[in-house]
């Protein structure tokens, strides 16, 4: 269990949209260089600019458009904003609006995973907030992201705090809708999920908060957005077992959620193996919340 908590990831990143899986890029820098794109920035801290790169389609709408904000995997510690160029392209080519997000990480910044969700919270609050500009309808923007990604965007709807003192909280971080590629959940021991390890590593100087703080678990309630999960069940670094309580716990709250495991498929895998099927299962989830027309 401590490798769910330490989420020392790995990073599945694609660079083009085919039936197969993407290519993984070589040594992309940082910020990345993603061509067809609107690049803005929604955060400064110090010297740090935060940006985010927006896919339109390529059709204009006189009507404001779905959007969908990823935020990308690397244990809180590295990753690029590029892991999910693959699916925002497909997802514009679709008619929605889909945005890859930057946040601080260790490697860069010397981040804590509290200050990664501060800074995704700030990110979902900027897009609401820009909306009208940006022609995006703010009652439905969904947020996904994979593995520590993952974990974020399920922060942004589950943990009531962690928000930065500048944030303006009159303007909603809360999700429409959630989809979450091998995320954690879990990072705090939970009622009924016994795992050998559970436990090592955990603390406040880790998480710059305390454990329960910024798990989403322990922030389920009733009202939460439509969420659906993809999970390997021979993943190592977050046991299958957290997502099955997580999704266990939002149905007992009343809560839509969804949740597609993979026989024998690991870490990451979403961009590798089943890519093609997870693209297809997002696509659909899209459909049945009427964020995307029928194929």
């Amino acid at each position: 269990m401590r490798s769910i908590l330490l989420l020392v990831l790995a990073c599945a990143a694609g660079a083009s949209v085919s039936p197969a899986a993407p290519a993984t890029p070589k040594a992309a820098g940082h910020p990345p260089t993603i061509t067809g794109t609107n690049v803005e920035t929604y955060r400064k801290i110090g010297e740090t600019e935060l940006k985010l790169w927006i896919f339109n389609p390529a059709t204009k709408s006189e009507k404001p458009l779905p959007c969908i904000v990823f935020f990308f995997g690397g244990g809180w510690s590295s990753g690029t904003p590029a892991q999910f160029e693959p699916q925002s392209r497909h997802l514009a080519s679709r008619g929605m609006i889909a945005i890859v997000a930057d946040y601080r990480v260790k490697s860069r910044q010397n981040a804590l995973p509290a200050d990664c969700v501060s800074d995704a919270k700030a990110c979902v609050r900027w897009v609401r907030a820009n909306a009208s500009r940006l022609g995006i309808d703010p009652m439905r923007i969904a947020v996904g992201g994979g593995s520590a990604g993952g974990h974020l965007a399920a922060a942004v709807a589950t943990v009531p705090g962690l928000d930065s003192a500048t944030d303006d909280k009159t303007v909603s971080c809360l999700p429409n809708a959630l989809i979450l590629f091998n995320p954690g959940t879990v990072m705090a021991p939970f009622p009924g999920l016994e795992l050998k390890g559970f436990g090592a590593g955990l603390d406040k100087a880790r998480f710059g908060c305390e454990p329960t703080e910024i798990s989403p678990i322990h922030h389920v309630k009733k009202g939460l957005p439509p969420t659906i999960i993809f999970h390997g069940k021979a993943d190592t670094t977050v046991p299958y077992a957290t997502v099955e309580k997580f999704t266990e716990v939002m149905k007992a709250a009343g809560n839509r959620c969804e949740l597609i495991g993979y026989e024998g498929q690991p870490h990451g895998f979403f961009n590798k193996a089943k890519y093609p099927e997870t693209l297809e299962a997002t696509d659909g989830f899209l459909v049945s919340l009427g964020y995307l027309p029928k194929k």
